[in-house]
C-alpha cells in the first residue's frame, strides 16, 4: 500500500466504523418495534431491504467520492433531505405518476454517472439527485405501514439512507486510487445494469 493512499484508506474504514456504531441502535430497534405499527422500525428496514433503494443510495455515496471536492458530503447530504419532502407527498397521497420508472432511472442514471465518471458542476448534480430523491421519499411515504408513526417512520428511512450514503463514500474513497479508478467505473457499470433489470422486470 502506498504512503499516499493509506490516509484515504483510514477516512474508509473510519466512516464504516461510523456507519455500523450509528447502525447498532437502530437495528436494535428496528427489531424491537414489530408489527405494523413500528414507525421507526418499518422506516429504517425499508431502504436497507429493497435493493433498488438500497443502489441507487450506495451510489449516490459512490459518485459523491468520486467527484470529490464538497461533493463528498453535499451529494449524500441534499438527497436525504430532499427525500422527506417526496415522502410527506407520499404520506399525503399526492399523485406522482411513474415514480416506480423515477426510481429505476436513478439507478440506471447514477450507475452511468459514475461508470463514466462524469463530473458536473455541483449544482447540477444536486439537481440530478434531487430529482431522484423525490421518487425514492415518494415511494417511502407511500408505503408508510397502517397506524405506524410518519415522524417516527421518516427518521428510521432518513437515518437508514445515511448509512448507506456512508457505506457508499467509504467504498468510493478504497476504491478509486486503485486502477486510476476503473474499478469504481466498473460498479457504476454493474449498478447501470442492475438498474435496467428493474425497469423492465
Amino acid at each position: 500500500m502506498s504512503s499516499s493512499s493509506r490516509p484515504v484508506r483510514g477516512c474508509a474504514a473510519g466512516l464504516l466504523s461510523l456507519a455500523f456504531t450509528l447502525a447498532l441502535p437502530a437495528i436494535a430497534s428496528a427489531h424491537i418495534v414489530t408489527g405494523e405499527s413500528g414507525g421507526f422500525g418499518s422506516g429504517f428496514e425499508h431502504p436497507l431491504t429493497g435493493p433498488d433503494h438500497f443502489l441507487a443510495m450506495f451510489a449516490v455515496g459512490l459518485w459523491g467520492a468520486q467527484m470529490g471536492g464538497r461533493a463528498v458530503w453535499s451529494l449524500p447530504v441534499t438527497f436525504p433531505l430532499i427525500m422527506v419532502l417526496g415522502g410527506i407527498a407520499g404520506i399525503v397521497g399526492l399523485p406522482f405518476p411513474g415514480v416506480e420508472i423515477g426510481i429505476a432511472l436513478s439507478i440506471i442514471v447514477l450507475g452511468l454517472a459514475i461508470g463514466f465518471a462524469w463530473k458536473p458542476a455541483e449544482w447540477g448534480a444536486l439537481l440530478v439527485i434531487a430529482v431522484f430523491a423525490l421518487c425514492h421519499g415518494y415511494a417511502h411515504g407511500a408505503e408508510l405501514p397502517y397506524a405506524a408513526d410518519p415522524a417516527d417512520y421518516a427518521i428510521g428511512f432518513v437515518l437508514a439512507t445515511g448509512l448507506i450514503h456512508i457505506i457508499g463514500i467509504a467504498v468510493g474513497l478504497v476504491l478509486n486510487p486503485i486502477y486510476g479508478g476503473r474499478l469504481s467505473r466498473g460498479l457504476g457499470g454493474v449498478i447501470a445494469i442492475a438498474g435496467l433489470y428493474f425497469l423492465v422486470r
